[in-house]
């Protein structure tokens, strides 16, 4: 009997080790919670989802969005033609997806580029010796005082315009704001006390910092890198449509714009189409990333 109560509370030792009552849900959890609670993220995953899908599957289409048609120039929606033609006699509709693939990855890898040197930036400043922090707090300081928006057309036009001058445009001069919050946020972890533990007994700045302020960090991240797609579109929109993007024949959201200007009283949705698509999109991406917010705020 004592032999059988003693597995059983042994077993209910383990299982209680396993799961304590009132241990905080995962990051992942509490996320899938904010959108169950949201109509708005909802939908705003739901349209992402298929904006990103059908963008991606642009090549099972099987419409060449480079070939050019003389005898179908500048037509209306129709059955064969969803979204028209534009002044070439291209399928609007397969170039609009075309168009979206190369903005959705110009954002993604921009993003990339910008939360990484943001993380390795605030991380190191954080955890630095007082001179260092300063030294590069100022760096971002004079950054941040310049307008980023000029910043990049400069690079733009120093660099041969394309997608790789855009995602090292974007991702070298807007990475600032995300230094900030990964400072702020290592300033207030290292001073916990598994943190100052680890380096009273002598383990490396290095490792203490990724293996156990960067891992508290990284729902402050996920945010800041989920608000740096949005920017990087918008940016990379602005910068194709003053012709300083994406480059002919290739074609982005932006410079479908740019293009669209030379025919706006005779079809308009030239014009309309890729805002409303950038419009959504982004406004997609911000709710995401308010949810996002709300997840990692709920679990502090």
């Amino acid at each position: 009997m004592s032999g059988g109560r003693g597995r059983g509370e042994g077993m209910d030792d383990a299982a209680g080790a396993s799961r304590a009552p009132g241990a905080p849900d995962g990051f992942g959890r509490r996320w899938r919670r904010q959108v169950g609670r949201s109509w708005q993220a909802k939908i705003a995953l739901g349209l992402l989802g298929v904006v990103a899908a059908a963008c991606f599957a642009a090549p099972a289409f099987g419409v060449d969005p480079y070939a050019v048609d003389l005898d179908s120039m500048s037509q209306p929606p129709s059955a064969e033609h969803w979204f028209g033609t534009d002044a070439l006699g291209r399928d609007y509709f397969v170039n609009v997806l075309y168009g979206g693939r190369v903005s959705l990855i110009v954002g993604l890898l921009a993003m990339a580029a910008c939360t990484s040197i943001g993380v390795v930036v605030g991380l190191t400043a954080g955890f630095a010796p007082a001179w260092l922090d300063g030294l590069l707090m100022r760096l971002v300081d004079f950054l941040t005082s310049i307008p980023w928006l000029i910043l990049v057309i400069v690079i733009s036009l120093l660099l041969r315009p394309g997608i790789v001058t855009i995602i090292i445009a974007i991702g070298c001069f807007t990475w600032m704001s995300t230094a900030r919050l990964v400072r702020a946020e290592t300033l207030s972890i290292r001073e916990r006390a598994y943190v100052s533990y680890a380096v009273f007994i002598g383990q490396p700045r290095r490792r203490t910092a990724l293996r156990h302020v960067l891992p508290d960090v990284a729902p402050t991240i996920l945010v800041a890198a989920s608000a740096s797609v949005s920017a990087a579109m918008m940016t990379e929109a602005a910068l194709s449509f003053l012709g300083m993007g994406v480059q002919p024949p290739m074609a982005s959201w932006g410079s479908l714009l740019q293009t669209a200007q030379g025919s706006l009283q005779a079809l308009p949705h030239l014009a309309v189409i890729p805002g409303l698509a950038i419009m959504l999109t982004v406004y997609c991406l911000n709710v995401l990333t308010n949810v996002t917010r709300a997840a990692t705020q709920v679990g502090r």
